[in-house]
């Protein structure tokens, strides 16, 4: 049998038994595309503001008293400020149920006013396309089984995406070959649409959904993390100490960090007295800075900040500052620079998973790639389920055939099937 037609049963095999819950990933990832966007699109009029001609900003002490007596009741979990004058100080709230529930607060920068808060309804949903995203829906115990599934089916995925190329890959390269395969025609039907559909989604997806999963892979496997990070001769991280602790590209979307989901954090703001100080340190660290976050509380009398640099070509690339509360004395300072490659390729293979890394042309195509994965999964569905029929409908004349034939002719019929 010839590689081909082996590279096509195990194609077809394996698009039949991961299909659906490839299709699921594919449709959400469509819907998590232009997250950051949207929100911010939606935040804008508690986001924005129009800053006075000769005003100077709130410290961020003065920012979180006017955020505490504006929301008596509330928990800080986070306050992010940009270096843009239009951009108001963003407080995270402690929400009922992890990130998508956690709401921010907006907090004119100048005046302390508040400006009010993000949509939560918003986040919700896109914390729900997280959830089927990654774990189908479920909910405590029974994710780890089904992240097992996402993860499993984004490797098939991988495998369809590279055996793909190799079996859309026209045996003459001739512009009528070529245009059959790569054109989509909406004016066919049946089967011969199933083909055209599947072949030129194929031909122009496979690429970058070769990119999508597998960086998809380093997110779902320990092993695939720990590779990138041996390939790149870094010392591999333990497992409690995540890969990147930065706040991601576009913090817009729930505040500065991703908050653990559960009671991590303690009652109440904990904020050092002498914030403003520590804040200053973290400016002067990198003066070009474009946003600085500081998550709350304070842990261990310790002080975090993540600061992001306006001018790096890198849109992921984030500092971190920990200052002892009580002291000023610096704990530690890691530059984006110095951290070991296989960190900053780790965090760039995160956002570069969801196209953010490259910003909205990456997004763009992380999208689009998603979108043919799904019209992708629906057609290779449609061509199986007709192949299959064509099978029993093979099957039934054969042996209507031979058993309407003499019992010589009878056996070599079914010999023959």
């Amino acid at each position: 049998m010839k590689l081909r037609r082996i590279l096509f049963w195990c194609h077809l095999i394996t698009g039949v038994v991961a299909g659906s819950i490839i299709f699921v990933m594919c449709v959400t990832g469509i819907l998590l595309a232009y997250q950051p966007q949207i929100l911010r699109f939606l935040d804008r009029k508690a986001r924005l503001v129009d800053p006075p001609a000769r005003a100077a900003r709130l410290s961020p002490a003065a920012l979180f008293a006017k955020a505490q007596q504006a929301r008596p009741g509330a928990h800080l979990l986070s306050l992010t400020l940009q270096s843009d004058p239009s951009e108001a100080a963003a407080f995270q709230l402690e929400g009922p149920g992890g990130p998508g529930s956690s709401p921010v607060l907006y907090v004119n920068p100048y005046t302390g006013a508040i400006q009010g808060e993000g949509s939560l309804a918003a986040r919700a949903f896109f914390r729900k396309m997280t959830d089927w995203h990654r774990w189908l829906g479920f909910s405590g115990q029974t994710r780890d089984a089904a992240r097992a599934a996402t993860g499993f089916c984004n490797a098939a995925f991988l495998f369809l995406a590279i055996s793909g190329i190799y079996i859309w890959w026209p045996r003459k390269w001739t512009p009528e070959a070529l245009k059959a395969a790569a054109l989509l025609n909406v004016r066919l039907s049946g089967r011969a649409r199933d083909w055209n559909w599947h072949n030129g989604a194929g031909i122009w997806c496979a690429l970058i959904l070769v990119v999508l999963t597998a960086t998809g892979m380093v997110l779902s496997y320990s092993w695939a993390n720990d590779l990138v990070y041996r390939l790149t001769g870094s010392e591999v991280p333990g497992r409690q100490a995540p890969p990147t602790s930065f706040a991601p590209p576009s913090h817009e979307r729930t505040g500065a960090f991703d908050v653990p989901r559960g009671g991590e954090h303690a009652r109440g703001p904990r904020v050092p007295p002498n914030l403003d100080d520590l804040w200053a340190t973290a400016e002067s660290k990198v003066p070009n800075w474009q946003s600085i976050s500081l998550r709350i509380p304070a842990r261990a009398g310790l002080v975090t900040f993540a600061i992001s640099n306006g001018k790096s070509w890198d849109l992921t690339a984030r500092s971190q500052l920990t200052v002892n509360a009580a002291t000023g004395e610096i704990v530690s300072w890691e530059r984006y620079s110095d951290q070991s490659l296989g960190r900053r390729v780790r965090t760039w293979i995160r956002f570069l998973h969801t196209g953010e890394a490259l910003g909205p042309v990456g997004q763009t195509l992380a999208g689009a790639a998603s979108a043919g994965g799904a019209l992708l999964v629906f057609t290779g569905l449609s061509l199986a389920l007709r192949r299959l029929s064509a099978w029993f409908r093979k099957r039934g004349a054969i042996l209507s055939v031979a058993h309407s034939q003499p019992p010589g002719t009878a056996a070599s019929a079914r010999r023959v099937f």
